[in-house]
C-alpha cells in the first residue's frame, strides 16, 4: 500500500487527503507548520471581529482525522531529498513517500522599503498574523494599510470593527484597478470612504519609522508622516517556494505542474496557490492564489493518485469577497480595462452600491462574462450562458433566471433592460419569472 505525503493542510492539501481517502485506504500524511487542523482562512477577519471563534473555523471536528486514519503532523519540512523520497521535518523527524503532493501556499509579498522589519508590521495570510494583529490591536491608536486588493479591505474592516482609525494607502489610481473595471472600482473606492476609512490613492509609502523597535509612522513618497502603531501589507501574495529554488524541481514563479499536476519528478505533484500550470486554458493565469481553485486541484488530483489519471481543467473563472457591505461575484471573462473586440452592458443602482456588467463579444454578443457588486446570480445559470455563447438579447430575455437574492429582494432586471434600451436604442421583453421550477426546466435544457 502507497504512502502519499502531502505538504501543507490548507484547502487544496486537505481536499486532496480528503478525496483520496474516499477512494483508497493507503497511509496519508499531512504536514502542516502552520496549524495541525484544516481551517477556513477565509473566516479569519470574522474570528478578529468578535463574528466568530477559532474553533468555529475548523471545518472538521479533530475526531474525524483519527477516525479516517490521517496522521497529522504539525511542523515545517526543512530537506527535501528527492532521490530518496524522504523529508526531514523540524522536529527531526524524517518521512518517506511512495508520492509527494507540495500544497505549500502562497506568502505575502514585502515592502522593500526601510522599516519593514520593525514590530507592527504584518502581513495578513497566516493564523500567526492574525494572532500578531490581535496582539498589536490591545490600545492602537491607528493602522495603516499599505495595498489595496481584499486582503486589504480585510484588515481595513477589521480595524473598523473595533473603532480603530485606519489609512489605507494604494499605490495605484484606482482601487483593485488590476481586477476591477472602473465604474466598480470607484464604486469601491466610495463604499470605503463612506465607512470613515481615510483611503488614499496614488499614495505609497516610502518608509516605516519606529522607536524601540516599534512601529511609529509612516513617510509616504509625498513625505507626509502619518503617525501610527500598526502598519498591515497587502500588496499581493507569491507562491511558497523559496526553500525548494535549489532543487531539482523546475520553478518558475511557482512549481511548474503539467496537465495531470505532476512536477518534472516523478510521483511529486503541486497544487494550490504553489502551483504554476505549464499549459493555461483562455483568459486564465497559469497561478491563481484563489480558494476555489485550490480545492478543484486537490479533489481532481486524488482520483489520479487513486489510479483514475484526470486532467485538471481550469475552466470558468469564478471568484466571490466582500468590499466591506457590498458582495462580489465575477463569471467568466472581465477584463479591467476596454478591449477593442469586446463590449459589455453596464446598469448601477442610483443607490452607487449595486451595479450588473455583462461583458460580450462586439461581433457576435455571445456572452463571455458577468461582474456583480451588490446582487448575486446564479453560478450554474451563468456557466451555461458563457458555455452556450448566448447571445446578449438571449441573455437579458431570461435574465430572471440568474438572480439569486433572497425572495422579495428587489428586482433590478428592468434597470438592466433600461441600460440596453439607452445603449442600443431597442427594448427587450423579460420572459421568464425567475422562480425555481423555471431554473430546473432551464439548467436541464
Amino acid at each position: 500500500m502507497p504512502h502519499t505525503v502531502i505538504i501543507g493542510n490548507g484547502i487544496a492539501g486537505s481536499t486532496c487527503a480528503r478525496w483520496l481517502r474516499n477512494y483508497t485506504r493507503e497511509a496519508i500524511t499531512l504536514v502542516s507548520e502552520e496549524n495541525p487542523w484544516f481551517f477556513a482562512r477565509t473566516g479569519m477577519m470574522y474570528v478578529f471581529m468578535g463574528q466568530m471563534r477559532w474553533e468555529d473555523l475548523e471545518v472538521y471536528e479533530k475526531s474525524y482525522w483519527q477516525q479516517n486514519h490521517f496522521q497529522l503532523l504539525h511542523s515545517r519540512a526543512v530537506n527535501f531529498d528527492f532521490q530518496r523520497k524522504r523529508i526531514r521535518l523540524e522536529s527531526e523527524t524524517s518521512l518517506e513517500y511512495d508520492r509527494l503532493v507540495l500544497a505549500l501556499g502562497s506568502h505575502p509579498k514585502r515592502l522593500n522599503i526601510p522599516g519593514v522589519d520593525l514590530q507592527g508590521v504584518s502581513g495578513f495570510y497566516h493564523k500567526q498574523d492574525l494572532e500578531h494583529i490581535q496582539q498589536l490591536s490591545e490600545g492602537l491608536q491607528r493602522a495603516v494599510i499599505a495595498g489595496g486588493g481584499l486582503i486589504g479591505v480585510e484588515l481595513a474592516e477589521m480595524f473598523h470593527s473595533r473603532n480603530i482609525p485606519v489609512s489605507f494607502l494604494v499605490r495605484e489610481k484606482e482601487f483593485w484597478q488590476s481586477n476591477l473595471p472602473l465604474e466598480e472600482s470607484q464604486m469601491v473606492a466610495r463604499h470605503i470612504r463612506n465607512k470613515g476609512i481615510d483611503l488614499r490613492l496614488q499614495t505609497e509609502i516610502k518608509e516605516i519609522t519606529g522607536v524601540h523597535g516599534k512601529v511609529r509612522s509612516v513617510i509616504t513618497q509625498s513625505l507626509e508622516q502619518i503617525p501610527c502603531g500598526m502598519v498591515g501589507i497587502s500588496v499581493g501574495v507569491e507562491p511558497n517556494v523559496g526553500s525548494l529554488r535549489n532543487s531539482n524541481l523546475q520553478i518558475d514563479r511557482g512549481i511548474l505542474v503539467n496537465e495531470y499536476l505532476q512536477t518534472n519528478l516523478e510521483n511529486v505533484y503541486a497544487i494550490g496557490d504553489c502551483a504554476q500550470l505549464r499549459t493555461v486554458e483562455t483568459n486564465r493565469k497559469p497561478t491563481e492564489a484563489v480558494w476555489y481553485t485550490g480545492k478543484k486541484m486537490g479533489e481532481v488530483l486524488a482520483k489520479t493518485l487513486s489510479g483514475n489519471p484526470t486532467m485538471y481543467r481550469q475552466g470558468l473563472w469564478f471568484n466571490s469577497a466582500k468590499f466591506f457591505d457590498i458582495e462580489y461575484q465575477v463569471y467568466g471573462y472581465v477584463p479591467p480595462l476596454p478591449e477593442p473586440t469586446l463590449d459589455s452592458l453596464y446598469w448601477e443602482h442610483p443607490s452607487g452600491n449595486k451595479s450588473m456588467r455583462l461583458v460580450y463579444l462586439k461581433e457576435s454578443k455571445h456572452i463571455i462574462g458577468f461582474n456583480l457588486m451588490g446582487i448575486r446570480f446564479r453560478q450554474e445559470v451563468c456557466e451555461k450562458w458563457i458555455r452556450t455563447g448566448t447571445v446578449l438579447e438571449s441573455v437579458l430575455q431570461d435574465i430572471r433566471l440568474a438572480f439569486f437574492d433572497p425572495e422579495f429582494f428587489p428586482d433590478h432586471s428592468k434597470g438592466l433592460l433600461e441600460a440596453y434600451r439607452l445603449k442600443f436604442d431597442k427594448t427587450i421583453e423579460l420572459k421568464s419569472s425567475g422562480k425555481l421550477n423555471a431554473v430546473l426546466r432551464f439548467l436541464k435544457s
